[in-house]
């Protein structure tokens, strides 16, 4: 009969404050408290956000705990996001999570945040089994974008990322250049829908090997609008559908090239998407095409598991507890944590 374990998950890499509870590989809970105090700055302040999440976390676990039903002193272990991330936000979580631990007598686990996107697709789903090995893993969020040789659960390497902006910091600049919210990346997928993905043509930045770049394609978006700004005062609003469609479009193509490329050089079938901008229309449609024409295997997250969540970090902690991959409570979080 196989072991019940109950995992605790806690995630505090940026400002997200989320708790989860799985049984084994079962999410029971997923709760996620989000600040809004960042849009009126049009991104994150790390000072703010660190006091949010101690605010945040008590209420947040106990709602986690109340919805998977089950008492504190039945878990097991609790795994925290050790990093990469903001470092007041990842020492709320860390404390946290040391402190519980610690006091029930359990074990803790680190869990690297990028890894955990990733890892995201072995929880359990009765619509779609979980990714085999070897394959190539893609994460894409606000703060990174890599391409990462999967070989294990815990064997990954990097084999390529943006040289200066994140796709996801991308849109969001785009989009504040446009006086769109932040973030802005979902706003400009929907207004995309409604646009002309080649009503203006931009640059797509050409750099060697698997690296990619996104700094002078944003620069060329806000190079563009500045100077017909200049000749037109509503530039901007007569043509925001169209804009949003022609930079999304050039945004998501630079990614596909790499992992075209990618999965060429290793010779992988399996291709896994992760992160925030895995729920971005433009590439879910292209890498599905990609999938029917070409036979890819596709493999694109449940959305509630796309933006930062702690069920993805419940089931990395649930796999290095199988395997006994402990952390420590001396342990440093480490806001550039490696893969």
């Amino acid at each position: 009969m196989k072991k019940i374990i109950y995992i605790l998950g806690i995630e505090s890499s940026c400002d997200d404050t989320a708790a989860a509870v799985l049984k084994n590989d079962e999410v029971l809970s997923n709760c996620i408290a989000n600040q809004k105090i960042h849009q009126s700055y049009g991104g994150v302040v790390p000072e703010l956000a660190s006091r949010a999440h101690q605010a945040n976390i008590i209420p947040v676990v106990q709602q986690a705990l109340s919805i998977a039903n089950i008492d504190k002193k039945h878990l097991s272990a609790i795994a925290y996001t050790r990093g990469p991330g903001l470092l007041g936000s990842l020492l709320v979580g860390s404390a946290f999570a040391k402190s519980l631990a610690l006091s029930l007598g359990i074990p803790l686990i680190e869990v690297n945040h990028m890894q955990a996107h990733l890892l995201c697709h072995f929880i359990r789903n009765e619509n779609k089994k979980a990714p085999s090995f070897p394959f190539l893993g893609v994460t894409l969020s606000g703060g990174h974008t890599q391409l990462v040789y999967v070989k294990s659960h815990f064997e990954m390497e990097e084999i390529g990322k943006t040289r200066d902006d994140s796709i996801g910091e991308a849109f969001d600049k785009c989009g504040k250049k446009m006086g769109l919210k932040y973030p802005s990346g979902p706003e400009i997928d929907r207004l995309a829908k409604k646009g002309n993905p080649d009503a203006f043509a931009f640059p797509v930045p050409k750099v060697d090997g698997l690296d990619l770049s996104y700094s002078g394609l944003k620069t060329a978006f806000i190079n563009l609008v500045n100077k017909n700004i200049n000749k037109n005062p509503n530039f901007i609003d007569e043509n925001l559908d169209d804009l949003c469609a022609s930079i999304q479009k050039t945004l998501v193509t630079v990614i596909m090239e790499k992992i075209t490329k990618a999965k060429k050089k290793f010779n992988l079938n399996n291709v896994v998407i992760g992160g925030g901008v895995a729920a971005n229309y433009e590439i879910r449609k292209i890498l599905n095409q990609k999938a029917e024409e070409n036979q890819w295997k596709i493999f694109l997250p449940p959305f509630q598991y796309t933006s930062d969540n702690a069920a993805m970090i419940g089931i990395v902690g649930y796999h290095k507890l199988l395997k006994q991959q402990l952390g420590k409570l001396n342990q440093s979080v480490n806001a550039k944590l490696p893969f």
